[in-house]
């Protein structure tokens, strides 16, 4: 057994009371960030994920947003058994769920609507976390326009510049940042416990229909971020939208919003990935200038 295989047994027997020898792992693929097994012992099975040993952060904020969500008691997420270093490596070990495409998207809509009626004095969180493999700054503000402008969109074109996308994209994003607010006529939301990177792929269903939400990127926030990321990349089915809307209708405004939460993604996958995404914010960035005018 490796150095790093040992050390995750050793924690999974501390945590829960039962000695653990795995006998059996089994890669799974699909993420973009981390390494991901599933490792059993023949009675119990887990979910397991590794990074260098310098991001044991992002595990240990991983794990406290999902037992933020947890105790929400909103929707399902797995739960966190433990994490730490071993092998020169950092892992999490999660609860291993089996989980399908489909389910009761409606329950997931009203059940989302349920999350985001959690609420808080401000906007951010008791931890910075990560959003993909960018830090992610959640320092409480009162003033979300604020908040969205230095936590957000700012730190994410100041990146964007770093790593060569300038011209246009830092012009017009300027330009942006200086006129949020007109982007929140007589809108003022409050803060919902947001998970914070609800795309298809973070979204699944237990072999009875039930919803289930995992790897999160938590904080306090306008719940229209999360409805605009499920929008982003598809993968919701409509009867998610229309139990959502009718559980807790989104503001007129969502319409154009929606476009400026997205752009804090799509500039994140610039940032992450390059390609086109530095191209399609630039074209995010136009059209919501020209809603205002």
């Amino acid at each position: 057994m490796s150095e790093l295989l040992s050390g995750v047994c050793t924690a999974i027997g501390a945590a829960t009371g039962v000695p653990f020898n795995t006998c059996d792992t089994c890669t799974v693929h699909g993420g973009d960030i981390s390494a991901a097994s599933v490792i059993a012992d023949g009675a119990r099975r887990y979910f397991l994920k590794v990074q260098p040993a310098h991001r044991f952060d992002m595990f240990a904020a991983e794990a406290a947003g999902l037992a933020e969500l947890a105790a929400a008691d909103a929707v399902r997420v797995p739960q966190a058994v433990c994490h730490g270093v071993a092998g020169g490596r950092a892992f999490l070990v999660l609860e291993a769920l089996s989980l399908d495409g489909r389910g009761d998207a409606a329950e997931l809509g009203r059940q989302l609507a349920q999350l985001h009626r959690v609420s808080a004095a401000g906007f951010g969180g008791q931890h910075d976390n990560w959003i993909g493999s960018t830090a992610q700054q959640n320092g409480w503000m009162d003033d979300w326009i604020a908040f969205w402008h230095e936590r957000r969109l700012g730190v994410q074109l100041r990146l964007a510049r770093e790593n060569g996308h300038g011209g246009a994209l830092q012009r017009d994003g300027a330009t942006l940042l200086d006129r949020l607010d007109g982007l929140f006529a007589g809108y003022r939301p409050r803060p919902s416990l947001l998970h914070g990177d609800l795309w298809g792929g973070n979204h699944g269903y237990l072999g009875d229909g039930t919803p289930v939400i995992f790897d999160p990127a938590v904080y306090f926030g306008d719940r229209e971020c999360d409805l605009a990321m499920t929008e982003l990349f598809g993968g919701f089915a409509p009867a998610f939208h229309a139990a959502y809307r009718e559980a807790w209708p989104p503001d007129p405004g969502y319409r154009v919003r929606r476009t400026l939460y997205n752009l804090y993604h799509v500039l994140n996958h610039a940032n992450m990935f390059g390609g086109g995404y530095a191209a399609q914010a630039q074209r995010m960035t136009r059209e919501l200038l020209a809603e205002l005018g």
